[in-house]
């Protein structure tokens, strides 16, 4: 599904002393089937930015159109119901939404609240838990009883279960450790592939934008401030660090590389240790920096 943003504009409690323009003359498109991530400090307009997109709130000005669905400014759509469907959220610590008494339970939830038939809803069951890691044997049990990992996969199991064809992920990472964060990155990455998802992910880490995104929008009070791949974003440090954003790790070791020896090598994306590798080939060829 496509999604274009159309000069959309948020205003929190309008026509009163306390509005505040969250989002302002947003203009973007994202391509069905792409992954894109959106990055800024608290207060840049994330948030609000991803509630437009499932209709939790509708524009103040302009249009947000997902698919074949239109969101207008105080013209709210009579179909919101199956966009919600069409658009699956992972908000940050979603465990903290688990509430049936049984792991097969709450997976099935957001499924039976849409319709799917009980027998059809066991099929996608099947499927997803090898998708987000999970073993068979735990459907039966508590939700309450997994650890923090599990629980929050079979959060993500509940989304998925609905089929959605946006996803779209909100510090979905927060609180795991460097391993768990790699692992559940991974593991949308791979959904997404997959799935043929068009997968929106909101995001402090400059390095998962990085390592999944083919796109990126960064937010700064609101507004639109940089778009485009990854690898024409985060070479632009100057820009970055005017809104106090830090560049990727790889960029910081190219540009300091460049600083010592005075010797530019190509950024494409690689990894720090990748980039080790390209210059202990190019040591090994006979070029040697002192």
């Amino acid at each position: 599904m496509d999604i274009t943003f159309d000069n959309v504009s948020y205003i929190y409690q309008e026509n009163s002393p306390f509005a505040h323009k969250a989002i302002d003359d947003l203009s973007f498109q994202i391509p069905s089937g792409s992954f894109v991530a959106v990055i800024g400090h608290t207060g840049s307009g994330k948030s609000t930015l991803i509630q437009h997109l499932n209709g939790l709130v509708m524009p103040s000005r302009g249009e947000v159109t997902i698919g074949d669905f239109h969101l207008k400014a105080k013209d709210k759509p009579k179909n919101i119901r199956e966009l919600r469907s069409k658009v699956g959220v992972v908000f940050q610590y979603p465990e903290h939404q688990l509430f049936e008494e049984t792991v097969a339970k709450d997976i099935a939830f957001g499924p039976e609240n849409f319709g799917v038939e009980k027998a059809v809803i066991q099929e996608r069951i099947n499927k997803i838990l090898p998708a987000v890691g999970l073993p068979e044997d735990i459907l039966d049990r508590s939700p309450f009883d997994l650890s923090g990992g599990q629980m929050r996969r079979v959060a993500i199991a509940g989304v998925i279960a609905v089929q959605p064809e946006v996803l779209v992920l909100d510090e979905p990472t927060a609180g795991l450790d460097p391993r768990g964060q790699k692992e559940i990155m991974d593991m949308f990455h791979e959904l997404h592939k997959k799935q043929g998802l068009t997968t929106v992910l909101v995001t402090h880490s400059m390095e998962d934008a990085l390592k999944y995104a083919d796109h990126v929008i960064i937010l700064n009070k609101g507004k639109k401030y940089m778009e485009g791949t990854p690898v024409e974003v985060f070479t632009q440090e100057d820009a970055l660090h005017n809104v106090q954003l830090d560049v990727p790790e790889s960029v910081a070791f190219l540009s300091k590389f460049e600083e010592k020896f005075q010797q530019k090598l190509a950024f494409n994306g690689q990894t720090v240790n990748e980039m080790a590798e390209e210059i202990q080939r190019i040591v090994q060829g006979g070029e040697r920096y002192e």
